[in-house]
């Protein structure tokens, strides 16, 4: 496997990334009450506590994708 492959392979992987980010983040902002009462049936929680795991999973999730997306593209970036 090439340089070449890695770097194809990180840049799929940081746009399929990206695209579910931007639609997580858009439906949890657009579509929040839905999504609570979908979830709400399963696991009975308060609002509040809801809008916390919703907005710490989006920042988690963000994290990892500059950790292990963004950080290697850049480093396959420079090198190649």
């Amino acid at each position: 496997m090439g340089l070449q492959s890695v770097t194809a392979f990180f840049v799929w992987c940081t746009v399929i990334n990206a695209v579910l980010l931007i639609f997580s983040a858009l439906l949890c902002t657009f579509a929040q009450d839905w999504i609570y009462r979908f979830h709400s049936r399963w696991y009975p929680m308060p609002r509040e506590t809801f809008t916390v795991v919703i907005y710490s999973f989006i920042g988690l999730y963000k994290i990892l994708f500059i950790v292990f997306n963004i950080v290697p593209l850049a480093a396959l970036s420079i090198i190649g």
